[in-house]
């Protein structure tokens, strides 16, 4: 027997390898999750995160200073306040930790890499919930977009580059916008979490930032069931004025992804969220897999199906195994 095709031809050596290769991850595609919490006097880990922790206002230089030196895009800012509230108060004040905290990542990057913060208003209420509660305890979208409003405005005000709406609430693309224009800061973008789903993965997360949440999201966040929903919702904020539309997590839903990223004419960015990162984590101290395949593999997979954009708690260490790679 001849054989005409040999696809093995391509795969002999790790030069030819690279050679053929169809995807290529750059770090500069790469952004931090980074979270800052009220009243820490030195970093605290977070056990259910592997390798992440809380930071203090004083120690996110030091992140910001890696980060840049590995060469990633960008942070992405979550905060953990002292004290919260029904409305999630510190979210909109100028000296809430957030904000805070955006300041002094703008002051410590120096544009070295692009500061993006979380809008939403889950780290900042008693109730755990994206918004603000309805007198029958469901979550009141138009209500809460009101607050969104100015908490873009605080984030803006305090230097954010990017800001990340991650609550789920219909329209809340166009109000913020609408916001930013009417203050003049038409060149703060908009990451729109346009399709995020109601997932179990992100327990970590809300250990991360001490989450009390009474139910679950479930009104307002995705059914994990809907893939041509995914695509409504990115479309949607594109034409609100959306910068970058993002799909959350991201392993689980590379059908969905490669669904907006097919379809966008803006970046599309994805999560690979906690509870993905920290599957790899739990299985590589076991000894099950290898760490650093494992975490270049999700990512891969990721820009693969789409995204320009990949969110990881492995940023950095990713960056420095690329470029190792290289």
């Amino acid at each position: 027997m001849t054989l005409v095709r040999r696809p093995r031809r391509l795969r002999t050596t790790p030069a030819m390898r690279r050679l053929v290769r169809e995807t290529r991850v750059h770090p500069a595609q790469l952004v931090l999750p980074v979270f800052v919490r009220e009243g820490l006097t030195a970093p605290r880990t977070i056990d259910s995160l592997p390798g992440v922790s809380q930071h203090t206002l004083e120690s996110l230089a030091g992140v910001i200073d890696e980060a840049a030196a590995a060469g990633i895009g960008g942070i992405m800012l979550f905060a953990v306040p002292e004290v919260r509230d029904a409305t999630g108060t510190a979210a909109c004040d100028a000296h809430g930790i957030l904000n805070l905290a955006i300041t002094k990542a703008v002051e410590a990057s120096a544009g070295r890499l692009v500061v993006m913060a979380d809008l939403c208003l889950d780290e900042f209420t008693d109730h755990g919930h994206c918004g603000v509660l309805a007198a029958d305890g469901t979550v009141d979208n138009d209500a809460t977009l009101t607050v969104y409003a100015s908490m873009a405005l605080a984030q803006a005000r305090a230097g954010a580059e990017v800001l990340g709406l991650s609550g789920m609430m219909d329209g809340q693309t166009a109000v913020v916008r609408e916001a930013l224009d009417a203050e003049g800061f038409t060149s703060v973008s908009v990451l729109a979490y346009s399709a995020k789903y109601a997932s179990v993965a992100y327990g970590p997360f809300r250990d991360a930032v001490e989450s009390d949440l009474q139910g679950d999201r479930r009104a307002y966040q995705m059914d994990p069931a809907n893939r041509r929903e995914g695509l409504v919702e990115s479309t949607l904020d594109e034409a609100e004025g959306a910068d970058i539309v993002m799909v959350k997590p991201a392993l689980p839903y590379l059908d969905v992804l490669a669904d907006v990223a097919a379809a966008s004419a803006v970046p599309v960015a994805a999560y690979h969220v906690s509870g993905e990162y920290s599957q790899i984590e739990a299985a590589a101290q076991r000894g099950w897999i290898d760490r650093r395949a494992a975490h270049l593999e999700a990512v891969t997979s990721i820009a693969r199906a789409g995204a320009d954009i990949v969110l990881t708690y492995a940023a950095v260490e990713v960056a420095t195994w690329l470029k190792e790679d290289m």
